[in-house]
């Protein structure tokens, strides 16, 4: 019966090495092969700060708002802030027409929420040599026919687009258009380095020429919309230059490569919300589905229009309900707080244990640190986002790790008063507390994934972080409980005498 027990001790020390290692604020990471991944605590926004903004629909009360475009809206939401480089950010729907978004770190608040609430009508525009300059500056309203299908939507909203979103290629980039220049009315759009010229001269350089006067009713002509494009993502030219590199559906490249073949070196441009964001000039035709967008650009400004190619048009407006900045210096303190907090927790019960069952209470404090120890290696493993509820929920499955060794050896103690010996009082303490372990860590287990339901369909990120932490200390706490503790009290207890050692046992 030891030499099985003594089998098990091999591969659990084993996994204790690993989460040890995981644990460890100093390794380097797990890299295999192709395979990098950094291995670090992730810290809400109460612990490292950052920008916590409730949206709403902005829509009259009586417009019925359906889940579908409330998902929607937070699967687009949830793009663009991850085109932000956020870490770890939180987007969920609240109630029935909110959004709960919550960004840990964020260095540039404005930007952040520009990106999120705008609407993003986006539209590949037919644009003559004459317009171009005008439009640029600023002298000629934008006003495409595609909006004339869009007066029956709602206010903020886009009509449905006339190109269907279909399976599209994913082939690398084929042809280029070259940014002719970039200029928005608007704070929120991006903007690439101004006043590049087709040949790269800078156009302050050079005279403008006058615009060729426009009449104010003049509407130009939607190729496509942001429908027809599947993805945007910044890249590099040969000569090391930021780059847009799109991909379009299948309905997207016929259109576009109709008409970039018979518009070789014109003009189309890129429009967000009626404001330019940039006209390239058309060097080839682009007739496999992919291009780019090349131009003067520096890394922000060019993944600031990635942002807006790939995740333009929501299909409903919205508002800031609430907008929160939270500083980190709160949140280090409370961290610091909580730690010690965990840490003088973790000490007394172990001192309980230590002194009231004697022997067996110390091989459970040794099981406690491995609970600890595996548990915490799983928050940075999945990873959990750590929130001050969190750790809280993370201390109390503490408490619930205690318990089941609790009634372990209280029926340990009933059966070695009963004259069994060891050996057998083990198996059988174990075996009878087996149920009431069960049936007490089910019910905890219960109440955790209601919590979960509660904090997700309600935006309660509070309760959602508190369950997720003390779900997975209860199942942990069982692994240790029903699996370590008994390995080490078989492995330690199974050769000693009890009539030689009765005080170490507490009997």
């Amino acid at each position: 019966m030891r030499q099985s027990y003594i089998r098990w001790l091999i591969p659990i020390l084993l996994l204790v090495a690993g989460a040890v290692w995981v644990v460890n604020p100093n390794n380097p990471g797990i890299h295999l092969g192709s395979y990098n991944r950094d291995v670090r605590i992730v810290r809400g926004l109460d612990l490292q700060g950052g920008l916590r903004v409730l949206l709403e629909a902005d829509l009259p009360a009586d417009t019925e708002v359906t889940t579908e475009q409330m998902q929607t809206v937070r699967d687009i939401v949830e793009n663009r802030v991850n085109g932000l480089g956020v870490t770890e950010p939180l987007v969920q729907v609240a109630g029935t027409r909110r959004i709960l978004v919550e960004l840990p770190g964020v260095g540039n608040p404005d930007q952040a929420v520009a990106a999120i609430q705008e609407t993003g009508l986006l539209e590949f525009v037919e644009v003559s040599v004459q317009d171009r300059l005008a439009l640029l500056s600023g002298q000629i309203p934008m006003v495409t026919d595609f909006a004339q299908a869009s007066e029956t939507a709602p206010s903020g909203t886009s009509a449905e687009p006339t190109v269907p979103s279909e399976s599209s290629l994913t082939g690398p980039t084929s042809t280029t258009l070259a940014a002719a220049s970039a200029a928005t009315a608007s704070s929120t759009t991006p903007e690439p380095t101004a006043g590049a010229t087709p040949e790269g001269t800078p156009a302050a350089a050079s005279p403008t020429p006058e615009p060729t006067p426009a009449v104010p009713s003049q509407v130009f002509h939607t190729i496509m919309t942001g429908a027809a494009l599947q993805s945007a993502n910044v890249s590099r030219d040969q000569v090391g230059e930021y780059i847009v590199s799109f991909t379009l559906t299948d309905a997207g490249s016929r259109i576009f490569s109709e008409y970039t073949a018979a518009h070789v070196g014109g003009y189309l441009a890129i429009v967000l919300d009626k404001q330019v964001i940039s006209i390239p000039r058309i060097d080839e035709a682009i007739t496999q589905g992919s291009g780019a967008i090349s131009g003067s650009f520096t890394y922000d400004s060019a993944n600031s229009l990635a942002i807006q190619l790939s995740y333009g048009a929501l299909p409903i407006p919205l508002k800031i309900v609430d907008s929160k900045t939270v500083g980190p210096t709160l949140g280090q303190d409370s961290l610091r707080k909580s730690t010690i907090a965990g840490v003088i927790g973790l000490a007394t019960i172990m001192l309980f244990m230590a002194l009231y069952y004697r022997l067996p209470g110390v091989l459970a404090d040794l099981a406690l640190l491995v609970y600890a120890v595996l548990t915490f290696a799983l928050f940075k493993l999945i990873p959990v986002t750590l929130t001050l509820p969190g750790i809280a929920g993370f201390v109390l499955s503490i408490g619930v790790a205690v318990d089941a060794n609790v009634l372990i050896f209280e029926r340990m103690k009933e059966e070695l008063r009963a004259g069994r010996v060891l050996r057998q009082a083990i198996d059988l303490g174990f075996s009878r507390a087996w149920p009431s372990i069960r049936d007490s860590n089910l019910s905890t287990l219960i109440t955790c994934v209601i919590l979960y339901w509660f904090g997700a369909s309600f935006g309660a990120s509070i309760v959602k972080g508190f369950s997720l932490t003390l779900a997975l200390g209860v199942l942990v706490s069982l692994f240790t409980a029903i699996t370590v503790t008994r390995t080490f009290l078989h492995t330690v207890l199974d050769g000693l005498r009890l009539a030689q050692h009765p005080r170490w046992f507490g009997v």
